[in-house]
């Protein structure tokens, strides 16, 4: 048994469980540096392996499938996992400035944080992935408030009731499937909700639906997303870094478990939840970039287009074919870095204008280091508007051609057409708000430099030149990228493989009992 998709989970859970023991900030800082990078290089081992096919299923505690808990290692898992653990190094490259210290227990949360994220990825069962989320999301709280301040404690509560909420309406999803199939195993709740009819259809979709509302609450899909800008608005620029994969994780929830166990083999319930997708994603999308427009400052502009790359994820997933799925994957990493830079960057704002007029887009005084910050916002915006040759213009152009039929772009206007509009629209509203912050943020001062600002060198822009190096790779790579991206697509709609594997891997002989035969 390859025991490398315990390491992402395990790992963070050990190290924060001896930052407790040793509170000393320099100790927790070499411990978190020490599991990022180790994270990391796990994360890129297994990728290397995943890109050959490879597929890994731990059995935790030794117990088959479906009885007991089930790593799943693959494709999508595992890219979701590196780009986690290599947000997780720009976020600690990014508190080096003492940042960190402005709370007890900032690195305990993020390794709390890194082992939810890690585990909802790599979760084989739909209880285990609710115990993730709950993880994670309870690290999140801590996070968000770190540093204090009260616009930080009123996110804190509006993040904790919404997702109350979200929790309560996926136990009584995940109930209602457990009460039709009997079990909440990924694989085997494959092969069961295929053999459902009459009342436990009716059950089960019902439940599909529910968790389908509450994926789309955490990804911060319209009219379900209005929390994500007063939440991370006010977080600070590390914490809102790392927060940008938060969303990723449901939209990953959508195409594992909609995909998974509601495919096209799923009998009755065959795509049941993608009728609803692509219309409230393509409406989510243009709002949230007409929103972009009437942005206050950086990170709420941010916060919206975190909200538009979620719906666009979704656009390609609702189309449910396999080239949109895969633009869809491709798309996915290049947005969630991008996103980070960009808060990362409203952060080097506020530093060089000073705490008073920060990253608001006002006419304000003029920013110390107006070349650097302005390049790095300059590179940073271009990243998350799409624009060529950055991995955001060819994960929209994939989008795009996967839609058009055999016969063409005419053929494709009386069916698409409404869609290629909203698509390319709420992309060149992004692009005049960004346009419009940069504007207004370096060519319009009008007054000398704040007393309380501070020049940005090397070191504090060293997180957002990792994040657009990483950017770069994306669109250097493009090529090996896309066909990664096509043979996770594939994996993802053709499901026998992976459901015969997890339900066939045997334990590890000698170290328990078999179950009885009555339990089998």
């Amino acid at each position: 048994m390859n025991h490398a998709p315990i390491v992402p989970v395990i790992l963070p859970a050990l190290v924060a469980a001896l930052m407790l023991i040793d509170r000393r900030i320099g100790s927790q800082r070499a411990l978190a540096w020490l599991s990022a990078l180790l994270l990391a290089g796990c994360s890129a081992w297994m990728l290397t392996l995943a890109a050959d096919g490879w597929r890994g299923v731990y059995l935790v505690g030794n117990w088959a499938a479906p009885w007991g808990i089930v790593l799943v290692a693959d494709r999508l898992s595992v890219l979701m996992v590196a780009l986690t653990s290599l947000l997780a190094l720009i976020t600690l490259a990014s508190v080096q400035n003492g940042w960190d210290s402005r709370g007890e227990h900032f690195h305990p949360l993020m390794q709390i944080q890194l082992m939810g994220l890690n585990g909802a990825f790599m979760t084989g069962d739909l209880f285990n992935l609710f115990v993730f989320f709950e993880a994670l999301l309870i690290a999140s709280y801590g996070l968000l408030v770190h540093g204090d301040g009260s616009a930080r404690i009123r996110a804190g509560l509006t993040t904790v009731a919404l997702n109350l909420v979200g929790s309560a309406l996926f136990l009584i999803g995940a109930s209602l499937l457990y009460g039709v199939t009997g079990t909440l195993n990924f694989a085997d709740l494959a092969l069961r909700v295929a053999q459902l009819d009459g009342a436990g259809v009716t059950l089960a979709h019902t439940g599909a639906l529910l968790l389908l509302t509450v994926f789309c609450l955490k990804a911060a899909i319209l009219p379900l997303g209005f929390w994500l800008p007063g939440t991370y608005g006010p977080a600070g620029p590390a914490v809102a870094a790392l927060f940008a994969v938060m969303t990723k994780v449901g939209i990953y929830a959508v195409l594992r478990l909609f995909t998974l166990v509601f495919g096209n083999s799923a009998g009755a319930l065959a795509e049941v939840a993608f009728p609803w997708i692509v219309l409230p994603a393509a409406a989510g999308y243009l709002l949230a970039m007409i929103c972009s427009l009437a942005g206050t400052d950086l990170r709420k502009l941010a916060s919206m287009l975190v909200m538009a790359s979620a719906a666009f994820l979704l656009i390609g997933i609702g189309r449910a074919s396999e080239a949109s799925i895969a633009a869809a994957v491709y798309y996915l990493p290049h947005t969630t870095l991008s996103a980070a830079a960009l808060f990362l960057v409203a952060g080097l704002v506020t530093r060089s204008r000073g705490e008073r007029s920060g990253d608001r887009l006002v006419a304000g005084p003029a920013p110390l280091s107006p070349a650097l910050v302005g390049g790095l916002f300059f590179l940073s915006a271009m990243a998350v508007a799409g624009m060529p040759p950055l991995g955001g213009f060819i994960g929209k152009a994939m989008l795009l051609l996967s839609m058009l039929p055999d016969e063409g772009l005419p053929a494709a206007i009386g069916t698409i057409g409404w869609l290629w509009f909203i698509i390319l629209a709420g992309s060149l509203f992004g692009l005049i708000a960004l346009a419009r912050a940069g504007s207004t943020l370096f060519w319009k001062s009008d007054g000398p430099t704040a007393p309380d600002a501070m020049p940005v060198g090397w070191r504090e822009a060293l997180p957002v030149v990792i994040a657009l190096a990483a950017i770069a790779g994306i669109a250097i790579g493009a090529a090996p990228l896309q066909r990664y991206a096509q043979a996770t697509a594939t994996d993802l709609l053709q499901t026998d493989a992976l459901i015969d594997e997890v339900l066939t891997t045997r334990p590890r002989p000698g170290l328990h009992q078999p179950l009885p035969q009555t339990f089998r």
